[in-house]
């Protein structure tokens, strides 16, 4: 065999030697099924936890406003009455004075619901 020959068989070999380390390399690069299923439930984990999330801060945000309304609620009930009480202590007073109050005004409906027993 001479030079030639020594190169072509060492450089064929080399070939071989490259394809097949690569084509181990694809092999083993590529990703099973079960490693597939684990991303994809880490993902889902993932974005669960985000969405989990998001509803505890909106349910905290809603538990926040609604102790509001409920203080303003509480609040104006309280101002109704103390302003049923002075109308009924006033009413008291001008009909002790021997006169009439003035006729009221015509309540709605909805009102009536809350000021009820009113002698006005």
């Amino acid at each position: 065999m001479n030079a030639e020959t020594w190169t072509a068989v060492s450089g064929g070999v080399v070939a071989l030697a490259s394809a097949g380390v690569t084509a181990w390399g694809a092999r083993s690069a590529r990703r099973t099924k079960r490693q597939e299923n684990r991303d994809d439930f880490t993902i889902i984990v993932k974005e669960l936890r985000t969405d989990l999330k998001s509803v505890k801060d909106e349910l905290a945000v809603q538990k926040e406003e609604s102790s509001r309304q409920h203080d303003r609620i509480s609040d104006q009930d309280l101002a109704i009455g103390w302003l049923l009480t002075r109308v009924r202590g006033l009413v008291s007073y001008i009909r002790q004075a021997g006169l009439e109050p003035p006729a009221p005004e015509p309540m709605s409906d909805r009102a009536r619901q809350y000021i009820h027993h009113i002698d006005v």
